[in-house]
C-alpha cells in the first residue's frame, strides 16, 4: 500500500503538470479584457478567471515556466474589438510578441506599456485606431525584430530615434497620417527585409540610401507625396527585391535602365507619377514579373517586348503609347486576371483576339482605343469576370447576345455602336453605362441613373421618358 508521502509526491507532480499560468499573467490579461468595451464575436469568451490562461484564445505560453509569451488576436471580417491597451500588460514579463491584427477599434496613443516589456521582439498592431505621434524615444525598443503599426491614425513626423532599432527586419508604418520626410537614420536599419511607408503624407525626395539594405525584398512607398527621381542606390537592391511599389506620388524623370536588373521582381508599380520618355528595353530582363503597373504617366513608344512566361496583372493605361495590338506576351499568359490598356492606341478587331486563357480574368479595361468588332466571344468565355470597360471605341454587337456571369459588377460600353435591347440581366450589376449607343426598346426596372442610358434615341421607360403605348 502506498505511503502518505508517496501519495503527497504524486499529488505534487500532478499539480505541477497541470499548473495554470502565472498569476501575474492571468491578472494582466484579465485587465486587458476589462477595458475591451465591445467584442461582438466573443473573441475573448474563453478568457475566464481561475482557468488556465495558456489555453485562452490567442494566448501561447512557453515552457518550462508556463509564462505567457504571445498575444495574437485577429478579427474576422465582421468582427472587431473596441477598447485600449492597458499599462497593466507590463506584468507579462516574458511576452515576446503582441499581434493585434485587424481588430479595428483598438484606440488610444502609442501604447507606452511596450517600453516595459523587457523581452518584446515582435509588435504587430495593425488596422486599428491608434493615433497621435510616435514617441520620440521609440528607439529605446532596441530589442525589436519587427514593428508594424500599419493601418492606424498616427500622425506627425517619424521620429529620428527610429534609427536605433537596428535589429528590425520589418518596419511597416503604412496607412497612417505621417508627414515630413523619411528620416535619413533609417539607413542604419541594415537588416530590413520589408520596408513599408506607403499610404501616408510623406514629402520630399526618396532618400538615396538603399546601398545599406542588402537583404531588402519588399519596398512600398506608394500613395505619398514624394517628388524627384528614383534614387540611383535603389539599383543595389536588384539581387533580392521582389516588390517595388512607388505609385501615386509625383516622381519625375525617366524610368532608370537599372530597373531591368531586378531579376527577382514580382511586382513593379510606378503608376500615377510623372515619368516620361520611353520604357527601358532592359524591361525584357524582368522574366519573373507578374504584376506591372505603369499607368497614368507620360511614357512614350516603343514599349519593349517582355520575356515573361505569364503575367497576372498589367496596366499601361493613360500614357502616350500606340501599341496597335494587345502584345503577344499578354495574349499567351496562362494566368492573367487583370488587363488594363485604356487609351493605349490599340487598333484591332476584338473578334480576332484569341487569348490562350480567359478563365482567370477578373478585370478588362480596353476603353478609349480604336477597337472594332464584338467582345461577345471574349466575354462569354469568362466565368468570373468582375468588370469590363470598353467605352470610347467602335464596338458593334447585339447587347442581348452577351452573357452576364454572376460575378460581374461593372460594365461600361458607353460611346460605341452597341444595338439591341437592354437585357434584364443588367439588374445584377453595381455599375452600368451604355450611353451613346444604338440601343432600342423598353428598359428593365433598374436603379441606374438616366445618364447610364442617355444618347440612345429609342430607349424608353424609367429613368427615361415613358414608352409610348
Amino acid at each position: 500500500m502506498a505511503t502518505f508521502s508517496t501519495i503527497l509526491l504524486l499529488f505534487s507532480l500532478f499539480t505541477l503538470t497541470c499548473a495554470k499560468c502565472h498569476p501575474d499573467d492571468e491578472q494582466a490579461l484579465l485587465s486587458f479584457k476589462s477595458v475591451i468595451t465591445a467584442d461582438p464575436s466573443a473573441m475573448l469568451s474563453s478568457w475566464k478567471a481561475a482557468t488556465d490562461c495558456c489555453t485562452w484564445a490567442g494566448i501561447s505560453c512557453q515552457a518550462p515556466d508556463n509564462r505567457v509569451n504571445s498575444i495574437s488576436l485577429s478579427a474576422q471580417p465582421n468582427s472587431y474589438l473596441s477598447g485600449t491597451i492597458p499599462s497593466s500588460l507590463s506584468k507579462l514579463r516574458f511576452l515576446d510578441g503582441i499581434y493585434l491584427q485587424n481588430t479595428r477599434n483598438i484606440s488610444g496613443p502609442f501604447p507606452s506599456v511596450l517600453f516595459h516589456l523587457p523581452n518584446l521582439q515582435y509588435v504587430y498592431i495593425e488596422n486599428n485606431k491608434l493615433s497621435g505621434r510616435l514617441p520620440e524615444n521609440i528607439g529605446d525598443l532596441s530589442r525589436l525584430y519587427a514593428l508594424s503599426l500599419e493601418g492606424n491614425g498616427f500622425s506627425g513626423k517619424i521620429p529620428s530615434s527610429i534609427s536605433k532599432l537596428t535589429g528590425l527586419t520589418q518596419l511597416k508604418l503604412g496607412a497612417n497620417q505621417f508627414t515630413g520626410t523619411i528620416p535619413d537614420g533609417i539607413r542604419q536599419l541594415k537588416n530590413l527585409t520589408f520596408l513599408a511607408l506607403d499610404r501616408n503624407k510623406l514629402t520630399g525626395s526618396i532618400p538615396d540610401f538603399f546601398t545599406s539594405f542588402a537583404n531588402l525584398r519588399i519596398l512600398t512607398l506608394s500613395y505619398n507625396r514624394f517628388s524627384g527621381n528614383i534614387p540611383a542606390s535603389i539599383s543595389d537592391l536588384a539581387p533580392l527585391l521582389a516588390y517595388l511599389e512607388l505609385g501615386h506620388n509625383s516622381l519625375t524623370g525617366r524610368i532608370p535602365d537599372f530597373v531591368g536588373k531586378f531579376r527577382a521582381l514580382d511586382t513593379l508599380d510606378l503608376s500615377w507619377n510623372r515619368f516620361s520618355g520611353t520604357v527601358p528595353t532592359t524591361f525584357g530582363n524582368l522574366t519573373k514579373i507578374f504584376n506591372l503597373d505603369l499607368s497614368h504617366n507620360q511614357l512614350m513608344d516603343p514599349f519593349p517586348v517582355m520575356n515573361v512566361k505569364g503575367i497576372e496583372s498589367l496596366d499601361l493605361s493613360y500614357n502616350r503609347f500606340h501599341l496597335k495590338q494587345i502584345p503577344k506576351w499578354v495574349s499567351s499568359s496562362p494566368i492573367i486576371y487583370s488587363l488594363k490598356l485604356a487609351k493605349c492606341g490599340i487598333q484591332m478587331k476584338l473578334d480576332d483576339w484569341n487569348p490562350s486563357e480567359t478563365y482567370f480574368y477578373d478585370y478588362i479595361d480596353l476603353s478609349e482605343n480604336e477597337i472594332t468588332g464584338s467582345p461577345v466571344k471574349l466575354l462569354n468565355r469568362t466565368d468570373y469576370l468582375v468588370g469590363f470597360w470598353g467605352s470610347g471605341n467602335r464596338l458593334k454587337f447585339n447587347l442581348e447576345s452577351l452573357k452576364f456571369p454572376a460575378t460581374m459588377k461593372t460594365l461600361d460600353l458607353s460611346r460605341n455602336l452597341v444595338y439591341g435591347k437592354v437585357p434584364k440581366a443588367v439588374t445584377g450589376l453595381n455599375s452600368f453605362n451604355v450611353s451613346h449607343n444604338q440601343l432600342c426598346g423598353a428598359l428593365p426596372a433598374t436603379m441606374f441613373p438616366a445618364s447610364s442610358f442617355a444618347g440612345n434615341s429609342c430607349l424608353c421607360g424609367s429613368p427615361l421618358a415613358p414608352c409610348k403605348a
